[in-house]
């Protein structure tokens, strides 16, 4: 085999591997059916942009073991393909834009439960089971797993954790490296590795979990994963404030000085809190989750911080308080349209309030100060970086139509570690076959 480039994808070969019920060309007439989302990012059909100009992948693949994965993976490096590492698509848009792809390889085949430690609150899956459906398992036994990931009905466990994508539940318990206790991964090379386990309190492999987390599937193939889980509480309840800007800076500089403990707290832009009929003016929305006492009481103290301050405010439970979280990531999500930019920032929670003022729709979580932003144009997304980074910030696009990440750098970064990591790709993946482009510096 030369090594000057890639050879031709023979569909033959990968079939041969998963079986040709799995193995799709895309120049055949095919149904959409399940692998909708991404049929459409493939053949551009997607508003949002996914792969750079030129090339498009020849087929897509969907290996129902961690075996088959592996196996297409070596397949692949012996070839030279480039991959495309996905489970269902829902981010497959998020990051920059893939260079050059041979194969997508979809892992949402790979989804059996291979253990759940009900005592041990603790629970291993392959990558490709929704996380929708293992939230179902976990609440047979009155526990959950502590994220609310974007797309939480089609979302799959190994995308989740290949974009480092948790929501506002960090307020209380962490990112995703946070509660991530072991991973299997394969290999550049097709051949599979671990690291962690599965107990609380093993920490061998800490660091080359969290060198995974958020790695955009250019570092290996997540096949596996153990969380720790925690139990369902009895009760939950959200407080919503809206008012003035300065009325809710004050409130949430309170919140995040008291004793009080929420689960998620975040600021809403005014744009957000009319879209969803919760007043006028900024928003903060708490919610808290524990014995219905404390859930009461806590409830109770944030409403009337916001009297004192002026502010309007109202208590969601129930039936009411689940639609209104679900609204909300569904409206700061949404990207019906063509022109829709949706990013992630950093910021100094202090400087949330000032951010949030500049832009039209977005939600910043009081106490870390990332959040989700929702911009307009290339000049737009430019100005509030400037201004995030002289907030010690950052802003990235996560989701935007193909000319505006040809044009603007999607990742932004202004930091040195970058040779560091073209080593560590490097060491993972010299052929650069995995996900080629959708990291920072075009990694």
């Amino acid at each position: 085999m030369s090594n000057d480039g890639p050879q031709a994808v023979c569909a033959s070969d990968l079939a041969s591997i998963v079986g040709e019920e799995n193995a799709v060309c895309l120049w055949e007439n095919i149904e959409l059916g399940q692998q909708k989302l991404i049929q459409q990012a493939i053949s551009n059909e997607k508003p949002q942009g996914v792969y750079a100009s030129g090339k498009l992948p020849s087929c897509i693949v969907y290996p129902r073991t961690q075996e088959q994965l592996a196996t297409v993976i070596a397949t692949a490096h012996t070839n030279n393909w480039r991959i495309l590492p996905c489970g269902s698509g829902s981010k497959l848009n998020w990051g920059g834009l893939a260079k050059g792809i041979d194969v997508v390889v979809c892992t949402e085949r790979i989804n059996q439960l291979i253990e759940h430690a009900v005592g041990d609150l603790t629970v291993t899956v392959e990558a490709g089971m929704k996380f929708s459906q293992l939230q179902a398992l976990l609440a047979k036994s009155r526990q959950f797993l502590a994220l609310d990931p974007t797309a939480p009905e089609s979302a799959t466990i190994g995308g989740i954790v290949a974009t480092a994508d948790t929501g506002s539940l960090r307020q209380r318990y962490g990112s995703v490296r946070d509660q991530l206790l072991g991973i299997t991964f394969v290999r550049a090379d097709g051949q599979m590795a671990k690291a962690g386990g599965r107990v609380v309190k093993n920490v061998a492999g800490y660091d080359l979990m969290k060198l995974f987390t958020g790695s955009y599937g250019t570092l290996g193939v997540i096949s596996q994963v153990t969380f720790r889980v925690y139990p369902l509480p009895e009760a939950s309840g959200t407080v919503v404030l809206t008012g003035s800007v300065k009325a809710v800076s004050q409130g949430a500089d309170i919140l995040r000085g008291s004793a009080l403990t929420p689960v998620q707290a975040d600021l809403l832009s005014t744009k957000l809190v009319s879209s969803l009929g919760l007043g006028e003016g900024l928003g903060l929305i708490a919610r808290f989750q524990s014995i219905s006492e404390s859930v009461k009481e806590q409830s109770n103290r944030v409403l009337e911080v916001g009297q004192k301050l002026g502010l309007d405010g109202a208590i969601f439970a129930d039936g009411d308080e689940a639609n209104l979280w679900q609204r909300l990531q569904e409206r700061i999500y949404n990207t019906a349209t063509e022109s829709v930019i949706t990013c992630k920032i950093g910021v100094l929670p202090t400087a949330a309030v000032e951010i949030l003022t500049e832009v039209e729709l977005g939600l910043i979580h009081i106490s870390s100060g990332l959040g989700l932003l929702q911009l307009e144009s290339k000049n737009q997304i430019l100005k509030v970086r400037d201004r995030t980074q002289a907030n010690k910030g950052f802003l990235t696009i996560l989701s935007a139509p193909m000319a505006v990440k040809e044009q603007v750098d999607v990742w932004g970064y202004t930091g040195n570690a970058l040779p560091l990591m073209r080593r560590i790709k490097e060491q993972f993946d010299s052929k650069n076959i995995l996900s080629p482009g959708r990291f920072l510096g075009g990694i």
